[in-house]
């Protein structure tokens, strides 16, 4: 017999991947002995079974049954009974946290006759009444599929009759008329009435969380939080205690640290005489928790020490969901709490600190996502830059977008490419998908524990919430001077929580000051989070095995990457040597006729590449540097086709002869025309078409080695070959090239050696690796071709006509050109690395593709055996930082769960 059911008592924090992280967590609360209210979880594997078969699973009511007959023997009451009645709140709970993304139900077992019961238990009618119509909106919206609008018109409409500010201005029969009316809207809608028998209520709140699991909203959260889909979430079925009891009641949050800077001490909110729906939702502006020493001193010195507590206990930044029920204070929940990049990094280097935790655990508190958030611009503003508003800065960074005020608007802006700002009153769950293609989000209303300042932390979106002074409408919002209209430009300054009218100026972080310095330590004036990033960095250098070079074509891009730690340079685009005022001699050489002129052509260009190499070389002096010869099709160095077809039409039509040049173009690129020019004449077979391009390319190299060498330096050049696909073409283009180099060198009285290897790009090339082994000296995997080949994708054509398809739809989690595909592109990867290691031991293999640079690529790289990754130089700190954490972690976070 399967147990779907677990009590408080029997679980623990390791316990999440069956209870939940709420279960697993509540749990650990009441083994610490600390005071939470009692109940029981169902576990994800009810949900599992639930969600794949449509049926309920068999033991599961029995079992349900049986926990809460001992929940009401312990209590002395039972579920709904018509005085003093137990009440219940049915909670979602998966095993990572997805704020708001599922469903609550609270003050199951309410009804008409029980509602009358509890208002005489507490003395409260108005109480009772108000718990009564929240279980019939949250009831009715969530279980039974009412249109929520609905019930908030519902709502608003009493409040203007009434001339109520909130809705705790609602007297007693008001509150009667409304759960009337809640009941009514809930009939017509459904045509069903709402239920009386509160069992009937447990079981189906529970059924309806398990389906909030497949919502619109959790899927699109998982997919940007990059949690598996097949982890369903358990249910926490747990007693009501209330906040909205009075002013000696009250609900909050709290977090052990400041989840936007960092700093030690308690930071929250609390709401007294309300739910903890009430504060998270940010209806009614909380205060801070510290409000609360004021009011209840009792209950905050116990809760100081409960926060102490859970912070020791799970040696991390705690969030803590609270209810002071008439002056006895219980919480709720705990969980490792969100928190800003900035954050993060400034508590895992206190933590260590502190002797809590180890550096290699600081370290796998961080991640690369955050590094590169840190990296970014931040606004400074000026003495002219008009003030907006300003509120609390709920979640850092600096955004500039256009004002939009609902999130569908947010999404149709954003995907034509306009970056926006998302304004609301306060946002729910329903604004997630919103809030993921805005820049920034700002609410009038809420603090730094509303839905809109997690979720946006969690997302690393800029956030301020609780703007002073200004009121959101339909298409604008106003403050005290201004009306901004919908589509007007505006600045969110999450670090200080100010709003500018206008795109504010940036400047550069103090990180990437100090990563562009190159300086191997931080000054004593620099910023705090300068240190917390440069004292990560250099545990991760210490721990990883992976090398990190850069992708860098210019001098100016491999001493920047040299600053930014790069170990060398994995990827030199030789391509791109070509453009600009050089372009005129690549096309002399595409045109030329003869031998003659070919040869004329590559020797003006050979200068050119030599000057560039030997500059690369004395950026990266005692390095290696990974030189790939011509990849892409000489087309792509002449004018467009149709354009000069339509300039040789006219002249025509004028009468005007074709002049030689102009013929020869044509003539040219009407030769060159192919069908997918990304299949046709690129990589190694331009080497083994056009005559004397390796011959220039390998002098050139070589050349720069001689002048580097006779300066002084310490040159280690590497020649790849690109787009190989038989062990064939590879041969006779090294044979080429160590001729020529033989040559260079015999000439120079030198003996530098040039090792030369291969892109393994095509699956042909990956399946073959052993035989091309023998014949290369290093393997770097071109993952962004090979990725297309493997796929049959064009990623320019696919990713706009339906990846975003593919990704509504669950096919992908993420894009396979964003992150390695490890089930088909990585499996190329391993055949090719063991193949190839085994005919060549030893044999070094890197990875130059996009994919170097993303922080889940590189985990894997590190686990398939790779000895580097190359990346752009921005990526460089980032590369480092999560090489570092793969080799501290077998796998990353939600893989393989």
């Amino acid at each position: 017999m399967t147990r779907y059911v677990y009590d408080f008592a029997e679980g623990g924090k390791d316990m999440a991947g069956l209870l939940g992280g709420k279960g697993a967590n509540l749990a650990e609360m009441v083994r610490m002995g600390l005071p939470v209210p009692p109940g029981f979880t169902v576990t994800t594997d009810a949900c599992r079974e639930y969600l794949e078969t449509g049926r309920v699973p068999g033991e599961l009511d029995r079992q349900v049954h049986e926990h809460l007959t001992a929940l009401e023997r312990a209590a002395g009451r039972r579920l709904g009974q018509e005085s003093d009645p137990l009440l219940l709140s049915v909670r979602s709970g998966a095993r990572y946290s997805m704020p708001g993304m599922m469903e609550t139900i609270l003050d199951i077992g309410l009804n008409d006759q029980s509602v009358l019961g509890l208002a005489r238990a507490t003395g409260s009618e108005r109480f009772a009444w108000d718990s009564y119509r929240r279980l019939v909106q949250m009831f009715g919206s969530t279980v039974m599929g009412v249109d929520g609008t609905l019930f908030e018109d519902a709502l608003a409409r009493l409040k203007e009759e009434c001339g109520a500010a909130d809705d705790t201005r609602l007297d007693a029969p008001e509150l009667v008329s409304l759960v009337r009316q809640y009941k009514d809207l809930t009939e017509e809608s459904t045509g069903e009435a709402f239920p009386q028998e509160p069992a009937e209520q447990l079981r189906r709140a529970i059924l309806a969380v398990f389906a909030s699991w497949n919502g619109d909203r959790a899927r699109i959260y998982r997919r940007r939080e990059h949690i598996p889909g097949h982890l369903g979430t358990a249910v926490t079925v747990q007693t009501m205690v209330f906040g909205n009891l009075g002013p000696d009641s009250g609900s909050g949050v709290a977090f052990t640290r400041d989840p936007a800077s960092g700093r030690p001490g308690a930071y929250g909110d609390y709401l007294a005489n309300a739910q903890g729906e009430d504060v998270v939702s940010g209806v009614r502006d909380a205060v801070p928790v510290q409000e609360l020493e004021r009011t209840d001193p009792g209950s905050f010195a116990l809760l100081l020490d409960h926060m102490r507590r859970l912070e020791a206990r799970y040696r991390d930044l705690c969030d803590i969901e609270f209810t002071v029920e008439r002056g006895t204070l219980w919480l709720l929940q705990t969980r490792v709490g969100k928190r800003t990049s900035r954050a993060a990094f400034a508590i895992a280097a206190q933590l260590a600190q502190e002797g809590l935790i180890t550096m290699e655990e600081a370290l796998l508190r961080v991640d690369g996502e955050g590094l590169s958030r840190l990296m970014f611009p931040r606004f400074a503003a000026s003495a002219t830059t008009e003030v907006l508003a300003r509120g609390i800065p709920a979640s850092p960074g600096a955004a500039v977008g256009a004002a939009v005020f609902d999130s569908a608007e947010a999404v149709r802006r954003s995907a034509e490419g306009e970056k926006v700002v998302l304004v609301r009153q306060e946002t729910s769950p329903d604004d997630l998908p919103g809030m993921m293609a805005a820049e920034a989000v700002l609410t009038s209303r809420g603090g730094k524990t509303s839905h809109a300042a997690v979720v946006a932390r969690g997302m690393g979106k800029v956030c301020v919430c609780g703007a002073d002074g200004i009121t959101v409408e339909e298409h604008l919002f106003l403050t005290a001077s201004d009306t901004v209209r919908e589509g007007t430009v505006i600045s969110v300054d999450g670090s200080e929580g100010f709003v500018y009218l206008g795109a504010a100026p940036l400047a550069d972080s103090a990180v990437m000051n100090h990563l562009e310095s190159g300086s191997p330590e931080p000054g004593d004036d620099s910023p705090q989070v300068v240190r917390d990033v440069h004292r990560m960095l250099t545990q991760a250098d210490a721990a990883r095995r992976l090398e990190v070079r850069a992708n860098a074509d210019t001098p100016e891009e491999a001493a920047r990457a040299r600053r930014f730690g790069a170990q060398g340079i994995g990827l030199c685009r030789t391509e791109h040597m070509f453009l600009g005022e050089r372009r005129p001699l690549v096309e002399a050489m595409i045109l030329a006729q003869t031998d003659g002129e070919r040869e004329t052509a590559l020797a003006a260009l050979l200068p050119h590449q030599r000057l560039d190499f030997t500059a690369i070389f004395e950026a990266m002096d005692g390095a290696p540097v990974t030189i790939r010869l011509l990849d892409p099709p000489l087309h792509e160095f002449l004018p467009d086709r149709a354009e000069v077809a339509v300039k040789a039409a006219r002249r025509e039509e004028r009468g005007e002869p074709l002049g030689e040049y102009d013929r020869k173009l044509l003539a040219a690129v009407t030769r060159m025309d192919e069908s997918n020019p990304m299949l046709g004449l690129r990589g190694v077979r331009l080497g083994l078409v056009v005559p004397g391009l390796v011959e220039m390319q390998t002098r050139a190299v070589a050349e720069a080695v001689v002048a580097r060498v006779r300066a002084g330096g310490d040159p280690r050049p590497e020649i790849m070959v690109p787009l190989v696909g038989t062990v064939e073409e590879l041969v006779l283009v090294r044979e080429e090239v160590e001729r020529v180099w033989g040559l260079v060198m015999s000439e120079a009285g030198m003996n530098v050696a040039c090792p030369v290897g291969t892109m393994i790009e095509l699956p042909r090339a990956a399946l073959t690796a052993g035989r091309i082994a023998r014949s290369a000296a290093f393997f770097s995997f071109g993952t962004n071709d090979l990725t297309q080949t493997t796929w049959g994708f064009s990623r320019d054509d696919v990713e706009a006509a339906f990846f975003s398809a593919y990704l509504d739809k669950g096919i992908f989690d993420v894009s396979p050109f964003e992150t390695i595909d490890r089930e088909g592109v990585g499996r190329l990867i391993e055949i090719a690395v063991s193949e190839g290691r085994r005919a060549r031991p030893g044999l070094t293999v890197g990875v130059c593709g996009e994919h170097g640079g993303d922080p889940r690529s590189v985990h894997y790289f590190h686990r398939a055996g790779l000895d580097y990754v190359s990346c752009s130089p921005f990526r460089v700190p980032v590369a480092r930082l999560e090489a570092g954490r793969a080799a501290l972690r077998p796998a990353p976070e939600g893989e393989g769960d």
